[in-house]
């Protein structure tokens, strides 16, 4: 037995330094509620899970911009509802100003609400979401993953010529009124094809928006497995290694009293 080195206090502080870096470990991980505190933990599963959690940013960010095209289309379909109940007035007063009993003031009555109808449709037209117009006929890309991938959005065009032939129509004279409900019917046609176009888009953009939401879901799930902490398990290695640490502490006292029986020795 010697004095001067006392191996066996040095191997119980380094087994209880070892216990000690555990312990800590351990309470991170319950701490933090990850089992990857630092790139030491799990290089390879930190580099993946880095990965997996950018991709889940980049569909989330393509997902708000698929939403935010449902409700560009939500809103034309909208005002277009209403351009269909004024189209629709429209015709039945093109109509009723073919009757052989009215005057031309009574015509000329009519004409002022067609002219205003008109004119509410001819607004319509220059309205716009966040700035970007909704009736100029413009096809519109979205993104629809984080890869680059995109779907066109068909366009809808009050402006056309089809729309401002009827809403410029004058009633006032029975043939002027034969005219316009020929206008204001192709005028309707023309508006149940641009509503079916607006469905057809906000369908299509349905299934994006699902395929995106599972695909988040998926990447997040993963993201989890690998660096989410199970707490069951955890709690039992910190229980484990508390136990280590306080055994440690207690065979370095050991160690380091074992040289005092040399004492004896000299005595």
């Amino acid at each position: 037995m010697v004095i001067n080195t006392n191996i066996s206090a040095l191997n119980a502080a380094t087994q209880l330094d070892t216990n000690s870096a555990k312990l800590s470990n351990s309470l991170a991980r319950l701490s933090s509620g990850s089992q990857i505190t630092s790139p030491s933990d799990d290089p390879a599963g930190l580099a993946v899970s880095m990965k997996l959690s950018a991709q889940s940013a980049r569909t989330t960010a393509a997902q708000d911009n698929v939403n935010n095209a449902i409700s560009f289309n939500q809103t034309q379909d909208g005002y277009l509802q209403q351009v269909n109940t004024a189209l629709s007035r429209m015709s039945e007063l093109a109509v009723q100003a073919q009757d052989v009993t009215k005057t031309t003031t009574d015509r000329a009555l009519y004409q002022q609400e067609y002219s205003t109808l008109g004119s509410y449709i001819n607004n319509v037209a220059k309205q716009s979401f966040n700035g970007v117009s909704l009736f100029d006929g413009s096809a519109l890309s979205v993104t629809t993953d984080g890869q680059g991938g995109s779907f066109s959005n068909q366009g809808v065009k009050l402006t056309a010529t089809t729309y401002t032939t009827a809403t410029g129509d004058d009633i006032t004279s029975v043939s002027g009124a034969v005219k316009a409900v020929t206008d204001t019917e192709k005028g309707i046609q023309q508006l149940a094809s641009d509503r079916a176009t607006i469905g057809a888009n906000e369908e299509t953009l349905g299934y994006y928006n699902n395929q995106l939401s599972a695909l988040n879901n998926n990447l997040q799930a993963a993201t989890s497995q690998i660096t989410d902490v199970d707490v069951a398990t955890e709690s039992t290695n910190y229980a484990k290694e508390n136990i280590l640490v306080q055994s440690s502490t207690a065979m370095l006292a050991q160690a380091n009293a074992m040289p005092q029986s040399l004492l004896r020795l000299l005595s």
